[in-house]
């Protein structure tokens, strides 16, 4: 569908609200909104936590800061791919309530950046979906295509949200 780019060829500093980066999960496209994001990692070594939920795949030293990385496809009940050069880690920013919770998400592979104008987004589809529709914010028209927009926040719950603000506020 899209084609391929670079961790290095996409600029996440200057975006506009419109503005989703379109990602590869377990064969299937998705996309999120630029403005959560702070940046793009290649896939290295992650520290692996004990006692925490399976799609908590573990944490990474991001310039002395503890980020807790975790598996969409694990969470929506998706195959996980093996690893590879392509593989990426998604540094996000959710807020909730006044505290900013840093995390990561490991994507099969980034595709690109693209604007999807608020009147080009359906809502989210009550049936057919590969996973839960709480987890869409909306459907976003590309051509004669979908693409699934991810809601982050809505991706994890309360107190998943809640352990990975106590990761993040662990000492490297």
């Amino acid at each position: 569908m899209s084609g391929e780019t670079k961790v290095d060829d996409i600029d996440v500093s200057s975006v506009e609200s419109d503005q989703h980066l379109t990602f590869v999960l377990s064969e299937e496209e998705f996309a999120i909104p630029v403005i959560t994001i702070k940046e793009i990692i290649e896939y290295g070594h992650l520290t692996n936590v004990p006692m925490v939920p399976e799609f908590i795949h573990g944490v990474v030293n991001l310039r002395g800061n503890v980020v807790p990385v975790l598996s969409l496809a694990s969470k929506f009940g998706l195959e996980n791919k093996e690893i590879n050069k392509r593989t990426c880690i998604i540094i996000l920013d959710a807020k909730v309530e006044d505290e900013v919770v840093v995390m990561g998400v490991i994507v099969d592979k980034v595709l690109q950046v693209i604007e999807i104008p608020e009147a080009d987004i359906e809502p989210p589809p009550s049936l057919g979906a590969t996973i839960r529709t709480d987890f869409i914010k909306g459907m976003g028209k590309i051509d004669d295509n979908f693409i699934v927009i991810l809601d982050i926040l809505r991706v994890l719950s309360a107190e998943e949200i809640a352990l990975m603000s106590d990761m993040n506020k662990e000492e490297v």
